[in-house]
């Protein structure tokens, strides 16, 4: 006994992002080949920097445009669900890429410490420019897709950090520009991987919790169990559950017992509008059961 199973949301949302994906994806790669090229031609730490996290972006924007095509394919008998999890572990692996960039960035930074190389400010300063001006595109772009998405909040993440970066990496031409100060480069590069660490973290902790099936942070599983036994007719509720398929599609499942005065089907309507009108969780199975129910199965 439930409410609907179709999923409109998620499958709008897959829309709606396609195209934003589609021209960050184009701008990033495009440019992610221009700084790595002029970062080890002179040798700039935090141009290669920004070119990796680049590179990331490139990954996890290709990542996320593969999710969104499968998860528009219709659930089968196998997959009940379809592919709706594939955004999340597309989120998953964005994290584990970012933390492997920032990882990098500070063993071969500590490496530079001892005898920072001499770095050209000039070409360090024109090409961080244009990759400024490409992420503020792609941040743009993403911006609205990352509040309905998991899968879109990591490619989202990943271009805050690139155009941070790219921040960086102008202090850092200015730096050298002015004062010829060559730390600033290595200085500039650690800070870049230090930055988006907790962002990473956050994301891969969020893809996490929805892998292993815990609740939802913004449920209140005591409240919600108070919700619902409020309702008139329920005795009790055990067994509920509330996990994530996907961004914006939360799932419960649960057992009521119900008063036996009471019309099942009008109580179950009851539990079914708590659930959806003030926890926004459309996918729902109750199961209702009358007093002192065995669930333990008869011995043939």
């Amino acid at each position: 006994m439930g409410s609907g199973h179709s999923h409109p949301s998620a499958a709008s949302a897959g829309g709606r992002n396609r195209r934003p994906l589609v021209i960050a994806f184009a701008l990033t790669a495009s440019y992610m080949v221009v700084e790595f090229v002029v970062g080890f031609s002179i040798n700039s730490l935090a141009l290669i920097s920004d070119a990796a996290h680049m590179g990331t972006d490139v990954l996890g924007l290709g990542m996320a445009l593969a999710a969104i095509t499968l998860a528009a394919r219709p659930a089968t008998d196998q997959r009940t669900y379809g592919f709706y999890r594939l955004e999340v572990l597309a989120a998953l692996a964005n994290g584990v890429l970012l933390f492997a960039v920032a990882g990098y960035v500070i063993f071969e930074a500590i490496q530079r410490f001892s005898e920072p190389p001499q770095i050209p400010g000039a070409p360090l300063l024109i090409v961080a420019v244009i990759g400024l001006t490409i992420n503020l595109i792609s941040f743009r772009l993403l911006m609205a897709g990352s509040k309905e998405s998991i899968n879109v909040k990591g490619a989202y993440l990943e271009v805050l950090g690139d155009l941070l970066g790219s921040i960086g990496v102008i202090v850092a031409a200015i730096i050298l520009l002015t004062t010829g100060w060559a730390y600033a480069d290595p200085i500039i590069g650690v800070g870049i991987g230090l930055f988006i660490l907790p962002r990473t973290w956050a994301l891969t902790r969020q893809a996490l919790r929805i892998l292993l099936e815990g609740a939802p942070p913004h449920i209140d599983m005591k409240e919600l169990r108070a919700a619902i036994t409020a309702v008139p007719g329920v005795v009790e509720i055990h067994d509920l559950h509330v996990w994530t398929i996907t961004s914006g599609m939360e799932s419960a499942s649960g057992h009521i017992v119900i008063d036996p005065a009471s019309e099942y089907r009008t109580v179950l309507d009851a539990v079914l509008t708590v659930l959806r009108d003030e926890y926004h969780i459309d996918h729902a199975t109750i199961q209702c059961e009358p007093p002192a129910f065995d669930e333990t199965p008869t011995a043939v």
